[in-house]
């Protein structure tokens, strides 16, 4: 009943994902709505399906993998530390004056197009550097969340990898094609929040196991000084061993301890 339902939650999200890409390619009417939702979309969705993008599989993955394996005080404080000043520094800094310059440079949609216009490269020489490394930077970084599509299947249904993988492929790209920018956004918003509210219940459930674990750690100790306290009886000491099984000496008649039996 439970993988059920997990299968038919997943499967009803995907189909989701691939009407809202529909829906939303009836409004596509030009270049600039198809690429840029026409520049009237607000800062929160804007923001919200740019962290979505930026934090998907490796927030929920990769971080949580690295803090198992290094620990919080290691790797995975650095890499969280750094996005955040870097995510931060990005929106403060750059987006406002990006947001505005576009526009004046020609109505630019794309990154390499902007910094063409802006400095009045006539050679193309800018748009194709920018467009080399976004291929070589950004495929390697869309890889991995297509990898992360075929382990999360293989994980959760026990299905091939590559099976996994391809669905994957199949309903992102397919409701990134259809519907375009205003298809990802809204697309990215629902996963975003979807993501926000798995990790708000998956830290209150981690708070709580670690009250329960630390309680019961302390009622431990506690019960381990009782034990040491009054265990003195018929001449037999009973103590605590570090692998928490009493161990047990007696006294002779010298006061030397022997082992008991």
């Amino acid at each position: 009943m439970t993988l059920a339902l997990v299968v038919g939650t997943i499967v009803a999200y995907m189909i989701l994902m691939i009407a809202i890409g529909v829906r939303v390619s009836k409004k596509n009417k030009s270049t600039d709505v198809y690429y840029l939702g026409g520049r009237q979309l607000g800062p929160f969705v804007t923001a919200m399906s740019a962290e979505a993008s930026d934090m998907s599989s490796w927030l929920l993955m990769g971080v949580p993998g690295v803090a198992y394996m290094t620990g919080c005080k290691g790797e995975a404080f650095w890499t969280v530390l750094g996005l955040l000043a870097g995510t931060y520094l990005n929106w403060k800094i750059v987006a406002k004056r990006l947001r505005t310059y576009a526009i004046q440079a020609g109505d630019a949609i794309t990154i390499p197009e902007f910094l063409s216009n802006r400095v009045h490269d006539t050679s193309g020489r800018i748009k194709a550097i920018g467009a080399v490394m976004i291929i070589l930077f950004f495929v390697i970084y869309t890889a991995s969340g297509f990898v992360a599509c075929g382990k999360l299947f293989r994980s959760v249904f026990g299905m091939s990898y590559y099976t996994g993988l391809v669905i994957g492929i199949l309903v992102i790209v397919g409701y990134t094609l259809t519907g375009g920018y205003m298809a990802v956004v809204t697309t990215d918003f629902i996963q975003g929040s979807l993501m926000f509210f798995a990790l708000v219940v998956t830290m209150n459930a981690i708070n709580t196991a670690l009250r329960q674990r630390g309680q019961a750690i302390r009622d431990w100790d506690q019960r381990d000084k009782v034990i040491q306290k009054f265990s003195v009886l018929g001449g037999k000491v009973y103590a605590l061993a570090p692998s928490s099984r009493p161990s047990e000496v007696s006294t002779n008649g010298d006061g030397d301890e022997k082992p008991g039996g």
